[in-house]
């Protein structure tokens, strides 16, 4: 048996490689990996060294003024005369709404508004000519009886001074003249009455009844404006509530009205706030529309605690508050709509 043949055989005629050969295999692979790992590592340290931070990307959005058109009266729905949309100028007119007990209210609000006039009407002419004429004659009536009453009285007190008559008798006389004087009096009050008519209080009551008939009347005019609704500045109708034919309660949104005054709105740390402030002017890219654009900040507002960066070291950071800014166009950008993503430069 040759004993420098690497290899051995078994009796059974299976070979087996040489223990030392193998040892030095593993040996050179455990060597290639724990360099293989070195390199990775200090590709990592160097990189990590090497490399820098970039800028946080700060992201806002586009926005715009939306106003809810609604009036006053509820009622039907009788026409619709826009589209979700659709551009309008101001006082264009955009619905059409009725309302049958708006027109039962008008109704009677003019109603009484003529009975009030009326009324007036009927103070301001004063007492009929026949009650006046009624108050005169029986005045006379008692002046008449007055001045009979007088004359008894006098020819009663010098029967009485001569010692005709009793003096019970001329005090009976007395007593019928002081009645008929008194009785004179009473009418002729009642006469300058007739004669004069309402009394000013009654007169400025009257008038006053007037005003708050018209005033009723005007109240349901006012309601009676938001049968047709207008347009109240230029924009874009973006949602139409209602349909045709429907019934809307009183203050009910209608339609939303777009503003055309679009700016940009970003929720910023306060240490980018350093750099801004109102009035300053900055660069940002829409890239919805693959534009880059300048704006002017006219808007910053602290948007409380709840709305705070919490620091993520125990020493050595702060907790940083979050500001809303706005910002807009120092021209106006095409197509440029709300909700669209607003990427600001430079920070």
């Amino acid at each position: 048996m040759d004993t420098n043949n690497a290899n051995t055989h078994d009796p059974k005629g299976l070979d087996y490689a040489d223990p030392q050969a193998v040892s030095k295999k593993d040996h050179l692979l455990i060597i290639t990996i724990i360099i293989i790992l070195f390199i990775l590592a200090a590709l990592a340290i160097v990189g990590f060294l090497c490399l820098k931070q970039g800028p946080d990307t700060i992201q806002g959005q586009g926005d715009a003024t939306e106003i809810r058109i609604s009036g006053k009266m509820p009622g039907r729905v009788t026409e619709i005369l826009v589209e979700e949309g659709q551009k309008v100028k101001a006082g264009d007119t955009l619905v059409r709404i009725h309302s049958s007990l708006v027109d039962a209210k008008m109704e009677q609000a003019k109603a009484m508004e003529t009975a009030a006039a009326a009324t007036n009407e009927k103070v301001d002419a004063g007492t009929r000519v026949q009650i006046i004429e009624s108050a005169r004659d029986v005045y006379r009536q008692a002046q008449a009886a007055a001045g009979i009453a007088k004359k008894t009285y006098d020819r009663m007190q010098s029967l009485y001074s001569q010692g005709v008559i009793s003096e019970q008798k001329r005090d009976e006389a007395k007593a019928a003249f002081d009645a008929a004087t008194a009785g004179e009096a009473a009418a002729r009050s009642q006469y300058e009455l007739a004669r004069s008519g309402a009394q000013k209080e009654d007169k400025a009551a009257s008038r006053a009844m007037v005003n708050v008939a018209k005033g009723g009347v005007s109240e349901v005019h006012a309601v009676l404006e938001d049968q047709v609704l207008l347009a109240p500045c230029d924009g874009t109708i973006t949602i139409i509530y209602p349909h045709v034919s429907e019934l809307i309660a009183t203050g009910a949104p209608i339609m939303t009205l777009q503003r055309d005054d679009s700016w940009a709105v970003f929720n910023v740390r306060e240490n980018v706030l350093k750099d801004i402030k109102e009035g300053t002017k900055i660069k940002v890219r829409i890239p919805a529309l693959d534009k880059e654009a300048e704006m002017t900040v006219f808007y910053i507002r602290d948007m409380g605690t709840y709305a705070s960066w919490q620091a993520t070291k125990s020493t050595g950071d702060y907790d940083a508050r979050t500001f809303e800014i706005k910002a807009r166009p120092d021209k106006p950008i095409e197509n440029f709509r709300p909700g669209m993503s607003v990427i600001l430069l430079g920070h």
